[in-house]
This record gives structure tokens, C-alpha cells and sequence, in this order.
């Protein structure tokens, strides 16, 4: 029996506060075994929103460890071999992006700033919420791909579907959802 290939995904968003902060802890609880994730700005705030913190553990994801740090950390080079790097936000997408060590599929999942909402405490709450329900219905049809029988091809395709995907908040079908987990 061959041992099975460890994935390096990386998350990259402008501020590395919220939605790839987010994204990295739902890639380490549904990849578990299988990817190492991290998360990184192109303009890193230094700090994690409070509300991603406070979204993370009303889903029970853990916290710990986690910073706001610069995606030129994944381009230096003892910095980890990645396989997959994904922008979840529109500004970081349009950006030009370090060279990364490796030859990573990559594509664009953007997905609403929750940062940005306004008003009642309620409504910035459900702002990250629906950020959170919509990467982790990405991120747990990418997890659920067989990756290592898909061409490179196929897989790159298979990615930028699944950026698509919405989440129970969001336009998306379960059919969607259903279609690329059998992919």
C-alpha cells in the first residue's frame, strides 16, 4: 500500500483578517490528513478580525497560532512546496503574485468581504457567517476530490468550478455542490 500525498494549499486574501483566515482553519478541519493549509495578504493587516475569531469558534474551529502575515513568507525558499493557491477576494486576484515554490493550480474563489458590512452587531455577525458557510462549501467539495486520478487539466477545471459554489446563504444549488463532489 502507497502512502497518500500530504497537499499544500495556500488562501491568499488582500488583508489576511477574514475570509483566508477562514478558509485556512476549514481547509485544515475538512482536509485533515490529506492538505496543509495557510493563508497570507498581499497588504496584511497584522491582525485577525475579531469577528472571524468569534465566527471560527461558534464553529468550533480552532484559533490558536493563527496571524495575519504577508504572502512573500511562501516565496522564500525554505517556505513549504505548494500543490494549490486560491484568492478569495477580487483586489488580491488582480494582483501580481510572488513566485511560489513549486508549480501550484491556482484559482480565483472570491467570495463578499465581511469585513465590510455595516449596522447592527446582528447583521455584521451574519456578514461573516454567510463568508464562512459559502468557503466551507468550497472547500468541502475540493476536499472530497479525488486529486491525486485527476489530470492536471481536469483538476484545474474542477477548481474553478467549484469557485462558483455557493453556500446555503448564497445563489448556489445543491446540484452544483452534488456535480463536482462526484467529479
Amino acid at each position: 500500500m502507497t502512502e497518500q500525498k500530504t497537499y499544500n494549499a495556500l488562501f491568499l486574501c488582500t488583508h489576511n483578517s477574514a475570509r483566508s483566515i477562514m478558509a485556512e482553519c476549514l481547509m485544515r478541519r475538512w482536509g485533515a490528513g490529506r492538505f496543509h493549509a495557510w493563508s497570507a495578504g498581499s497588504h496584511p493587516s497584522g491582525q485577525i478580525n475579531p469577528h472571524t475569531l468569534a465566527t471560527l469558534k461558534a464553529f468550533n474551529l480552532p484559533t490558536e497560532g493563527l496571524r495575519s502575515k504577508s504572502w512573500d513568507e511562501f516565496s522564500r525558499p525554505d517556505a513549504p512546496v505548494l500543490d494549490f493557491v486560491f484568492t478569495v477576494c477580487d483586489q488580491a486576484a488582480g494582483e501580481m503574485c510572488p513566485v511560489w515554490n513549486g508549480t501550484p493550480l491556482t484559482a480565483h474563489w472570491g467570495v463578499e468581504d465581511p469585513s465590510a458590512a455595516s449596522g447592527t452587531e446582528d447583521r455584521i455577525r451574519m456578514a461573516f457567517r454567510r463568508t464562512y458557510v459559502e468557503l466551507e462549501s468550497r472547500i468541502k467539495i475540493f476536499a472530497s476530490l479525488r486529486v491525486e486520478q485527476l489530470d492536471r487539466l481536469t483538476l484545474q477545471s474542477s477548481l474553478h468550478a467549484i469557485g462558483t459554489v455557493h453556500g446555503a446563504f448564497g445563489t448556489g444549488h445543491g446540484s452544483e455542490a452534488d456535480a463536482m463532489a462526484d467529479a
